[in-house]
């Protein structure tokens, strides 16, 4: 036998050993007869509550969606802090997430992501009557943030230019809470999660919106891209069908916006311009 058969030999051995390694991956930690084991903060109206029955939101609309697309007969949503949801998702305590997790690039570096779905920026809550028409108001100011979020990393990164203090909370709650007893001037989250707060507490009203470009998405382990795959196909044909848009109009009482991610399915699998994204077009396979 020549070299030259050894190799191709030992080439075709490790890429057959490669699939089945895929395979079996998918197999012990997405097992098809069990329920889908996700994690999420359960503090984030209307993403994802604490219902009578159980969670409830469009987040948990959503999942359930996708669940049915991917064949899994049923949905353990985890209630985690944000602060532990990392370390839930590489400890395989869980799946991937399901909170409304901004898509960046450090995060990029260590998770991987299925494409953007969701459309969001700053929204800064207050008491209703405060005046906040833009940044420079927040000179002087409390603001307070639910600990480890992008809204953290944006109050940690902006404190000095802005002149305001950070207060950090486990929870939005808890964030909300401290400017409705005035221990913050401001709750900062993400714009959607602000509207909705503001309506349903009248203390507390949207002072000022900062549209930035981000978008939300799932996360899930690098060397999980074929389950990655198979979730965002579920993703976009949700998109294409109208029921992503649906769900988005039943929670946040309003149309999304022409273009939004809500409705765009992008070319190839994952976040384009982030680490691992997979640029190879595919065909949508919807049941």
């Amino acid at each position: 036998m020549t070299k030259k058969t050894i190799s191709t030999i030992a080439l075709l051995t490790a890429l057959a050993a490669f699939g089945m390694s895929r395979t079996a991956a998918l197999a012990d930690d997405h097992p098809q007869d069990q329920p889908l084991v996700v994690g999420s903060d359960f503090g984030v109206a209307p993403w994802m509550v604490r219902g009578a029955s159980g969670p409830e939101g469009f987040g948990v609309d959503l999942i359930n969606e996708i669940r049915k697309k991917v064949s899994r007969p049923s949905v353990d949503i985890q209630d985690v802090n944000f602060s532990g949801l990392f370390a839930a998702l590489f400890a395989k305590r869980i799946e991937f997430t399901v909170n409304p997790l901004n898509i960046t690039k450090e995060r990029s570096e260590k998770m991987l992501y299925t494409e953007p779905f969701f459309a969001t920026g700053n929204g800064f809550l207050v008491r209703k009557g405060e005046k906040l028409a833009n940044l420079d108001d927040l000179k002087g100011q409390i603001l307070a943030v639910n600990r480890g979020t992008i809204s953290d990393t944006w109050a940690t990164q902006n404190s000095e230019k802005y002149g305001f203090e950070v207060q950090r909370y486990e929870t939005f709650p808890d964030s909300v809470q401290a400017v409705i007893t005035h221990r913050a001037f401001t709750a900062l989250n993400e714009i959607p999660t602000t509207v909705y707060a503001a309506s349903q507490n009248p203390a507390i009203e949207v002072g000022f919106k900062d549209f930035n470009g981000r978008n939300f998405g799932y996360a899930f382990r690098y060397g999980d891209e074929a389950y990655r795959d198979k979730v965002e196909g579920a993703i976009e044909c949700l998109k294409q069908d109208g029921t992503m848009a649906k769900l988005y109009e039943k929670w946040y009482g309003e149309k999304p916006a022409d273009g939004t991610a809500l409705t765009t399915v992008y070319a190839g699998y994952g976040a384009p311009g982030f680490k691992g994204y997979d640029e190879k077009p595919h065909q949508l396979a919807c049941n």
